[in-house]
């Protein structure tokens, strides 16, 4: 006889959760902050509106 133990952990499910977030939360962050710090020409015109839209002095 074999006794199956089920493991529902919600730390489990919050890590699922919570991993994809951060990453989200980095991918975009690390976007916004070298689009800011970029000095083309063409990607600061590109990026121009959303840096001020978040409140990122490029000027």
């Amino acid at each position: 006889m074999t006794a199956k133990t089920m493991t529902t952990s919600s730390a489990a499910g919050a890590r699922s959760v919570l991993l994809p977030a951060i990453a989200a939360f980095a991918i975009g962050f690390g976007l916004i902050f070298v689009s800011g710090l970029v000095q083309a020409e063409t990607l600061h015109d590109a990026a121009h509106d959303t840096r001020h839209a978040v409140g990122f002095p490029c000027h």
